[in-house]
């Protein structure tokens, strides 16, 4: 689709409108300002959104774009409280540093996925799944987000890290308080981080005085060959990343997921009957509408020039992650949900150094949820007119606020 208007995008970038459906404004970026540059609603900070498929790679590699905001971006980012958690550890986590330090901490970090453990995964995610659905068929009426999606995103998460799961509802508010779009919430960030960060080193604590076979105690307990192991303050950084990423991020894949099949029944039933395009499914789902609707910010280290645009040194750049998985220059009918597409891969969970630590997880748990729900309810349908849906005012997240359905009719396999 190439569009030739250049009288502006239709809906302004992050604003209420564009929330709801930003894809004709990413395409209009992608055909006429592909390093667009625009008032960030918060602060007003001069940013730069990337949208095509090459650019938004570029980015995500070259050096020259530091996920370090707090070291590189300019006094009036900072004071915008754009710093992603700043004043708490999380401001030094691996997912906002650079090598070397990001090096040494991923690879700690990794030494804990074990193919033991990451078959226990698989057996966690199965049981809280049939458990989960049996819930749901119970209902009748059911809302994906939080009776399913958000329910067995929240098991999960707990099972692997070992935390209480009571917890999460409280902690998924924390996650949509410390991304906020709206300039009159910025002052809620930095205290939704800390109680991030003080559930994880409350969990640390619980896990050195009682060590189980989860994550956070082999993460306590990780060490590499030359006896390197995660200081305490990395230690607790390094668990909330692990919440934060593990938690609204797959509920919202999932329910985005599940919406895209039930408005493509034809895509539905072709994973119905074809189980073994589930890995499939999950990728062109995942470059379809995955949950990371951008990258954090990266902040330029010098002047740099992309795509013929003259970037300062300290300028917010912003990959956008949903505009480079729809890029017809990349993928052929990018609008087209098609769950047996093959060749190029998308960037759903990013690209280069800091592509996300939990996505082998996060495929896991899309595979067997998406595929389950659609063999237990072959009737599921909605239970609102599709119009009245709506996605959460963020800028970082793609996540529906509530998706009912019915599941009338439903199998009981």
């Amino acid at each position: 689709m190439t569009l030739t208007s250049v009288s502006g995008p239709p809906t302004a970038l992050f604003s209420p409108e564009y929330y709801q459906d930003p894809y004709p404004t990413l395409a209009w970026l992608r055909e006429n300002s592909p390093v667009h540059q625009f008032p960030f609603p918060v602060g007003d900070v001069p940013t730069w959104m990337v949208t095509r498929y090459e650019d938004v790679r570029a980015v995500l590699a070259d050096p020259r774009f530091s996920a370090e905001s707090g070291t590189w971006g300019s006094a009036e980012f900072k004071e915008a409280g754009l710093v992603a958690a700043a004043g708490t550890i999380l401001e030094r986590g691996i997912a906002v540093v650079d090598p070397p330090a990001h090096t040494r901490l991923r690879r700690l970090a990794m030494s804990t996925f074990t193919t033991r453990r990451i078959e226990q995964w698989r057996e966690s995610v199965h049981t809280l799944v049939g458990r989960t659905l049996d819930a749901c068929a119970a209902r009748g009426r059911f809302d994906v987000m939080d009776d399913y999606a958000g329910e067995v995103a929240a098991g999960v998460l707990g099972d692997i890290l070992g935390f209480r799961i009571e917890r999460h509802r409280e902690l998924v508010e924390a996650l949509n308080q410390a991304f906020p779009s709206d300039p009159a919430l910025i002052h809620q960030a930095p205290a939704a981080f800390g109680r991030i960060c003080e559930y994880a080193a409350e969990l640390v604590e619980d896990k050195r005085r009682d060590p189980a076979d989860d994550l956070t105690s082999a993460l306590i307990q990780t060490s590499d060959d030359d006896g390197d192991r995660l200081a305490g303050d990395e230690l607790v950084g390094m668990v909330a990343a692990m919440i934060m990423g593990g938690s609204d991020t797959v509920r919202g894949f999932i329910g985005n997921a599940v919406l895209a099949l039930l408005d493509h029944p034809d895509q539905a039933d072709r994973l119905r009957t074809s189980p073994e395009l589930a890995g499939g499914a999950v990728e062109e789902l995942l470059r379809y509408e995955g949950a990371l609707s951008t990258a954090l910010f990266r902040v330029t280290t010098t002047d740099v020039e992309l795509a013929g645009v003259r970037l300062p040194a300290g300028a917010p750049v912003i990959a956008g992650l949903l505009a480079a998985n729809r890029d017809p220059r990349h993928f052929t009918d990018p609008e087209r949900l098609d769950i047996g597409r093959t060749g190029q891969r998308h960037v759903g969970f990013g690209h280069g150094l800091h592509n996300c630590m939990g996505a082998a997880l996060a495929r896991l748990e899309g595979e067997i949820a998406i595929r389950a729900l659609l063999e237990r309810f072959p009737n599921l349908c909605l239970d609102v007119p599709r119009q009245e849906l709506r996605y959460i005012d963020s800028w970082a997240i793609r996540r529906l606020t509530r998706l009912p359905v019915v599941a009338s009719n439903h199998s009981n396999a």
